[in-house]
This record gives C-alpha cells, structure tokens and sequence, in this order.
C-alpha cells in the first residue's frame, strides 16, 4: 500500500493542481481572458501539436541551450582544473570570477545587443554567463575537496600532479561535477526564456511573448508548461547518461 501510495503521489499532486484550476474557472474568480480554462489550453497545445509549432520552438531553443552549455562546461572545466593543480593562480581572477557571478546575465543584454545584434552570439554568451558560474563553484569544490589521505596514496606511488588529478581527484569529485552540471543545464533554460523574450524571432521564450502580444493567455500556458515539461525531461535524461557515463559515481542528487 505505502509503495503504491509513494508511486501515486507525483500524479496526486498534479491532479490536486488541475483540479484546483478548474474550479476556480467555473466559479468565475477570473476571466477566461486572464486565466484560461484547463480545457481551452489543452485545445491550444494540441493544436501546436498538430501544426508542429511547438516542435520547431523547442528543437531552436534546445539547439541554443546545448552549444552555449557545452561552452561553459568546457570553460569551467579547464579553469577548475586550472585552479586545482595551480593552488596560487585563483587569487589573480577569484575577484573577477565572483563579481561577474553576481551580475544577472540578462542584464548584459541591452550591451550583447549593441555588440553582437540579436543574433544567435548574444544568446549564446547568456547561457554561457548563466551556466558557467554553479558548474564552475562545483568542479572547485569537488577538485579541492579531495580526501588527503588520497593524494598521499598518490604520492606513495609516485605520481605527477596531472597523474594525481586524472586518477584520484577527477574520479572524487565527479558527483560535484554532476551536480554543478545539472544547475547550470536548469540555468540554462531559465536564462534562454528570457533572452529569447528580448532577442530573439523564434524559440520557446519568443513563442510566449508573442502569444501575450497576441492576447493569447491560452498560448502563454503552453509555453510555460512546454518549457517545464521539457526542462524535467532534459533533467532526467542527463542525469541517466551521466551516472552511465561515471560509472555510479555521480549518483548523489540524481533521481
């Protein structure tokens, strides 16, 4: 029973939600113009469905999503790497690192603009400036945290720093990677919404801020449910390949 109730309990609360907004809707609280009936959406993204409108927004989205990740991956590995076997080199650019994490990447849009137009470039730095930052404090913190008692190990055998790194300390601390890696992919489609709100003529986040230009509430919802429902599936499926990748290593935070 408790294992059923466990495996029911994610359809529970979604049911709990929709049924929620159903009755608010015939009661009348809101106006269908402001909160479109259950019904009304789900005609709207079946439509989408049909037309392979929705298709299109979610493959360009996703397009821009992976290169700009990649990049930041790719960047915040080496410096984490950098960082971990040189110790001294992080106080000549910890400050730049720390001030830039704390300046939001959507507001450097109105610069990227000016810079690089409103081509695929500025969208692509504003993933990599919103997924680099969780993914690089976390491959720190997995490079530096090694067990000591491990690089001793390493030292008994006489290995170089580089040996030391691949063999000891990248196997440690690859669930930190995992999980810097999965923030920076949520990021990613958090930053690539509202870049395409602002910059952009297609994608999920244009497909959204069109539809309210349009008084299209219903098209709204979709757009919002569409960008979840394919965050969680993004979510699950690289944190499948990942743990197959590492061999189990990575498993803490994954489900």
């Amino acid at each position: 029973m408790k294992k059923t109730l466990s495996a029911l309990a994610p359809f529970i609360g979604i049911i709990a939600v929709f049924a929620a907004w159903f009755i608010i809707c015939r009661l009348g609280i809101f106006s269908t113009y402001v909160l479109p009936t259950p019904e009304k959406v789900f005609d709207s993204f079946l439509k989408m469905l049909v037309s392979g409108e929705i298709f299109e927004d979610v493959i360009i989205s996703l397009v821009r999503i992976l290169k700009g990740f990649s990049i930041a991956f790719l960047l915040a590995f080496v410096l984490g790497m950098f960082r971990s076997l040189v110790p001294a080199s992080e106080k000549y650019y910890d400050y730049i690192v720390q001030f830039f994490r704390n300046v939001p990447p959507l507001s450097l849009i109105p610069l990227l603009i000016l810079w690089c137009g409103i081509g695929e470039t500025t969208k692509t730095v504003i993933i990599v400036l919103a997924s680099f930052f969780p993914m690089y404090l976390n491959i720190v913190k997995g490079f530096t945290g090694c067990d000591k008692k491990l690089l001793e190990v390493g030292d008994a055998f006489g290995y170089t720093k580089f040996e030391k790194f691949k063999h000891i300390i990248l196997p440690y601390a690859s669930a930190d990677i995992l999980v810097g890696m999965r923030i920076g992919m949520g990021y990613s489609w958090r930053a690539i919404i509202g870049a395409e709100m602002i910059a952009a003529s297609s994608g999920i986040g244009h497909m959204i801020l069109f539809a309210q230009e349009m008084s299209r509430t219903d098209k709204v919802i979709v757009g919002i449910f569409v960008v979840g429902i394919v965050g969680l599936v993004t979510d699950k499926i690289f944190g499948i390949l990942l743990r197959k990748l590492f061999k189990g290593n990575g498993e803490n935070g994954w489900n």
